[in-house]
């Protein structure tokens, strides 16, 4: 096969190219070898110099990379040594950049390059490259190039390998044969660039030597390669129909934030033109789900949730996150998915999912067992990971079930997922924002309940929201009047859309659609939105001035020195201030956190503190109601309600405490009946008491 591939005059034309352009790349790698053995070439490089050998690389690769790896082994550099190089080649033209879905057999055995989410990755594993094969007759050895995925044995015992020409069985020699490295990887295209309802679709990546073990699922990556076509079997049979296999040639990881999202010239002085003017806050959040009515408070969060914080990384290991996470409770119909949708269709590298339909692995990650990994363990993301760096929304999430939910928890603060099953510890990185809906468990939301106790989720999954929002659906005759008119003008736009575009004889006018289109038109364009969060998350990092610093510390300590007893807040939120400003900040591309800035971010706070952590009974914010599920107030109560039935245990002969000895004691300590009953009833509930005789009461334990 390498005497058919050998071509002397390409040889010739590759070593002109290394020692004209890239001589100093090769004695560089020489002093790191065998660590690197691979010479990364751009293909525009090679165009430049030589147009017709660059078109080679694309329609004929096989032999044009075989014929540039002999070159290089020719190439004597400073040591004298002649060393063994890959020669991989990279940036290739954005023609030749196909999508998954586009493969077709005219891609052949072509270079080309193909952009996608790393989904699977198995365990690297030796292939053998040339196999020693031992005569049985003779016993000479016979060395022999493997091709295909079956071992191909020899012959015949080659006379020209020292052999006896005869016949013979073979013995494979591990110890004399030669291997490389080698792993497969799943590659899924890309979430943004599907149509709605379509699946996404995958193709299998063979890595070998040193391109393998340097990605992990989750990773966005453009695979260069050639496209090959891959035998399959039906037990014994051969079939007519093939499986396409990508064989790499050199990985580009996606390093930078949204690099799939393209920013031209044009849209960076349309970007830095719109991030001026003074009305830009008022009018990304006119163009978040403009069909929505109202929900301006949602609308102005989802707007900085979009643009994010900054994430740090500190000396000492540790990563503090800069997305924002926010939830959604409210009662049903109030548009919690349609915001949830559009939001996932809006953000660069986003992630719908409904809770009822996902389990852990479908969200985190999980080790599986199939077919891809030939019966082995490997590692497959899930859709946290898949929305690394951007937003995964989640729509009922409270009808997850308890054991999947608690894969969260690591996901959300830490932001990363570890995966600790069959022989594989791995962590993953999932450092994208939470947009998550939920239903309240009684059908409508009641403000007077605790959070809590109306949706199916725990405390601790709640606290680690940076906002969570109430949506409440209450009479009100001016906001349901605009609310109605709004929601049949969008009707009627819509009609008089579809009327002019499919009814032949259409009696409306083109100016009249246009007019009616102004309620729902966004004022920016989702697509220029969407290169507008991609820019700011790419170039701007801004930091907190000293009036912004002071303006929140002020805030803070102003707001818990005022409850002597309950905790308003607690650090974590104070944090949450944080990433808010910084996101302000980022939606008019400044480095700086303004004054300005840190009041938007407290105004936000406020609003949800306001609806879901304020204390009816003292009218004061206690975080506690989101953090444990009872308010200080109750906890003080529940406290004085046990040690009260503490003390008629002890006292009484029985060693019970009867229920109306309890309300008695209870109603001197100033706690009134219907509250003490209710303390009883969460108390019971909770296992910290129990009743041995209807009636009467005694401590779990006690």
């Amino acid at each position: 096969m390498a005497k058919l591939l050998r071509d002397e005059n390409l040889i010739s034309l590759w070593e002109k190219f290394f020692l004209d352009h890239y001589k100093t790349e090769i004695e560089n790698i020489v002093l790191s070898y065998p660590e690197k053995r691979s010479l990364y070439v751009d293909y525009w490089n090679v165009d430049r110099v030589d147009p017709s050998l660059a078109e080679n690389l694309i329609t004929n690769p096989y032999p044009t990379i075989y014929n540039a790896e002999e070159a290089l082994k020719n190439i004597e550099v400073s040591t004298g040594e002649r060393l063994r190089l890959h020669f991989r080649v990279f940036n290739l033209p954005d023609i030749h950049r196909i999508g998954i879905r586009k493969l077709r057999s005219v891609h052949l055995g072509k270079l080309i390059a193909i952009e996608g989410l790393v989904k699977k990755v198995t365990e690297v594993r030796p292939k053998l490259q040339i196999g020693a094969f031992q005569c049985q007759k003779c016993g000479a050895i016979i060395k022999l190039e493997q091709e295909e995925d079956i071992i191909k044995e020899p012959a015949e015992c080659y006379e020209d390998q020292g052999g006896c020409g005869r016949s013979s069985s073979f013995k494979l020699l591990t110890s004399l044969s030669e291997f490389i490295d080698f792993q497969k990887v799943e590659l899924q295209e890309s979430p943004e660039g599907l149509r709605g309802g379509a699946q996404p679709e995958r193709i299998s990546v063979y890595l070998e030597d040193d391109l393998v073990g340097d990605i992990a699922p989750g990773d966005r990556v453009i695979v260069n390669g050639i496209l090959h076509s891959h035998q399959r079997r039906r037990g014994t049979y051969r079939l007519t129909a093939f499986d396409k296999i990508l064989s790499a040639i050199s990985i580009e990881k996606q390093e930078l934030a949204f690099e799939e999202v393209e920013v031209t010239e044009e849209d960076e002085k349309e970007i830095l033109r719109v991030s001026k003017d003074p009305q830009i806050y008022e009018k990304i959040r006119k163009s978040i789900a403009p069909t929505i009515y109202g929900m301006e408070v949602e609308k102005d969060a989802l707007t900085l949730q979009l643009f994010g914080g900054v994430a740090k990384n500190m000396p000492d290991g540790t990563r503090i996150r800069g997305d924002i996470h926010v939830l959604l409770v409210g009662d049903p119909g109030t548009a919690k998915s349609q915001m949830l949708t559009y939001i996932s269709k809006l953000a660069p590298r986003s992630i719908y999912a409904s809770g009822r339909a996902s389990s852990a692995a479908g969200l985190t990650a999980a080790a599986v067992r199939d077919e891809f990994g030939e019966g082995h363990w490997t590692l497959e993301a899930g859709a946290l990971v898949l929305a690394d760096m951007g937003i995964a929304a989640i729509d009922e999430i409270d009808k997850m079930s308890d054991s999947d939910r608690s894969a969260l928890h690591q996901a959300m603060e830490q932001q990363e997922i570890s995966v600790a099953k069959a022989g594989i510890n791995a962590t993953l990185k999932s450092r994208c924002a939470l947009l998550a809906a939920a239903n309240p468990k009684l059908g409508r939301f009641d403000e007077y309940l605790p959070i809590h106790e109306q949706i199916n989720m725990p405390p601790a999954l709640l606290s680690r929201f940076d906002l969570i929002f109430s949506i409440i659906d209450k009479p009100n005759v001016d906001r349901d009047t605009n609310l109605a008119t709004h929601i049949l003008m969008a009707h009627k736009a819509g009609e008089v859309h579809e009327h002019i575009s499919k009814s032949k004889k259409s009696t409306h006018k083109k100016s009249e659609e246009e007019r009616l289109m102004q309620i729902v038109k966004p004022v920016f364009e989702p697509e220029f939105l969407r290169k507008y969060v991609a820019y700011a998350k790419r170039n701007v990092f801004p930091v907190l001035t000293e009036e912004a610093i002071e303006t929140i510390k002020n805030y803070y300590v102003s707001l818990r020195a005022s409850s002597e007893d309950s905790i308003p807040f607690t650090p974590r939120q104070l944090e949450a201030f944080v990433r808010l400003a910084e996101a302000s900040a980022r939606v008019r591309l400044s480095n700086k956190v303004t004054v300005e800035d840190a009041e938007r971010a407290i105004s936000i706070i406020d609003q949800y503190l306001r609806r879901v952590s304020l204390d009816r009974e003292t009218g004061k914010f206690d975080i506690d109601i989101i953090a444990t599920g009872i308010s200080h107030t109750q906890q003080e109560r529940m406290r004085a309600i046990m040690d009260i039935i503490r003390r008629i245990c002890e006292e009484s002969k029985d060693g019970n405490a009867a229920r109306a000895d309890i309300i008695k004691e209870a109603e001197i300590a100033g706690i009134e009946t219907s509250k003490t009953e209710e303390i009883l009833e969460r108390l019971k509930r909770n296992g910290q008491i129990y009743e041995p005789v209807i009636g009467k009461y005694k401590i779990t334990g006690y």
